[in-house]
């Protein structure tokens, strides 16, 4: 038996899960808040609904993860640091470098922080993370699992833009995608659940949370994928835009007087459904609270019309579609959203059982009749990194 600790670390943040593995056992959990800032909360939860909770000033990643590591011997979670023998971070962007999750050497971080300038408020991020751990563990395995990688296996049609071709071959300007290791994850799920091979299926997974992104999936492999250069292109989202016309960029920078890091500041902050619902909220649990609004009516209306067509595109891609897999935040969790969003899909043939999208947990939702089969699947993007880091154990000097 290993132990297996998955890391996600944000610029102030650093969420975590410990695994028993190969069991794929759950022994804790927790997140770090508020790192570099004043009343860093530190959280850990464990046994049968055990919580440690503390506020106190942590200053730095590495003091955070050694406080981590601490805390999990002062609980009696481990018993000594060498319990833990492998690590798997979660990292944003790997550029085209990494089709598939890596062990972690120094061209590995070079290439990562190289490629930072994608990811500007991501990759640093995992970066520290990354060197903290590396600093306090440094001999066990340690894996970078980059959400860029499963849609490395786009096709040139998918994934450049229709620019002039030096831009890509210079500049590396192309669509990249996110949120692959969820994508992944819940594409083979729903093969399972399926109980069909992957390489038989064309699937349409949509990860819908404050961030949201639509993937087609055809024979395990993403053959396309809405997010694009960065997080920002696609599917409306809280506060991201999406799908923009970029002459509107020069227009209203004009307009409002202002430069390109606050146009963007705007299309990532201040857009999606909190830009159109007037500041009201980014969150789909009030959104749902004040549907009777028109300007939240229209919001939601532009939400739901916006992962249609996304949809409706891919099973064009794919020449059909299998199934449509609804994950994440607001996919998991809104009935109302995934009802709304197969009202407009009758004509494939799609058709949810209410009765059973109104249930929570992982089983399929739509009919028995119903010619794409539509699944709910929370995701488990902690899991897969586990998973990876133990599939590369074997290949760890």
């Amino acid at each position: 038996m290993s132990k297996t600790i998955a890391i996600n670390a944000g610029s102030s943040s650093l969420k975590w899960q410990l695994y028993e593995m190969p069991a794929e056992t759950v022994i804790a959990k927790g997140l770090v808040e508020r790192i570099g800032l004043n009343d860093s909360i530190f959280t850990v939860k464990y046994g049968e609904g055990q919580k440690y909770e503390v506020v106190t000033d942590i200053p730095d990643h590495e003091i955070a993860v050694k406080m981590l590591l601490d805390q999990l011997i002062e609980l009696n979670i481990l018993a000594s640091y060498d319990e833990i023998t492998g690590v798997g971070h979660r990292v944003v962007h790997g550029g085209e470098y990494f089709d598939k999750s890596v062990i972690i050497d120094d061209d590995v971080i070079a290439k990562i922080e190289e490629v930072a300038v994608f990811a500007p408020l991501h990759n640093p991020a995992h970066l520290m993370g990354i060197r903290a751990f590396k600093h306090l563990l440094p001999d066990i395995i340690s894996v970078a699992v980059f959400d860029t990688a499963f849609h490395a296996s786009m096709p040139r049609e998918a994934y450049l833009y229709s620019l002039p071709l030096a831009y890509y071959n210079d500049y590396k300007v192309r669509k990249y995608g996110a949120h692959g290791t969820s994508h992944r994850y819940v594409s083979q799920r729903a093969a399972d659940m399926l109980e069909q091979p992957i390489e038989d299926l064309k699937i349409i997974t949509c990860h819908l949370g404050n961030g949201g992104s639509i993937t087609a999936v055809k024979e395990g492999k993403s053959v396309d994928t809405s997010m694009g250069f960065t997080p920002l292109a696609g599917i409306t989202m809280g506060t991201r835009s999406g799908d923009i016309d970029a002459a509107v960029l020069p227009y209203l920078m004009k307009k409002l007087d202002i430069d390109i890091d606050e146009m963007l500041n705007i299309l990532n902050k201040k857009s999606g459904l909190l830009g159109l619902t007037n500041g009201l909220s980014s969150d789909m649990r009030d959104l749902q609270d004040n549907k009777d609004k028109e300007d939240v009516k229209v919001a939601l209306d532009i939400f739901y019309d916006r992962i249609r067509k996304y949809i409706g595109s891919y099973v064009a891609a794919m020449d059909g579609a299998d199934a449509i897999v609804f994950t994440a935040g607001i996919g998991e969790n809104s009935a109302v959203v995934r009802s709304e969003i197969v009202k407009g899909l009758s004509w494939f043939g799609v058709e949810l059982d209410e009765t059973e999208n109104a249930k929570f947990g992982e089983h399929i939702i739509s009919t028995k009749d119903s010619k794409i089969k539509v699944l709910l699947i929370p995701t488990d993007e902690e899991l897969m990194i586990a998973r990876d880091v133990e599939a590369l154990r074997p290949s760890f000097k």
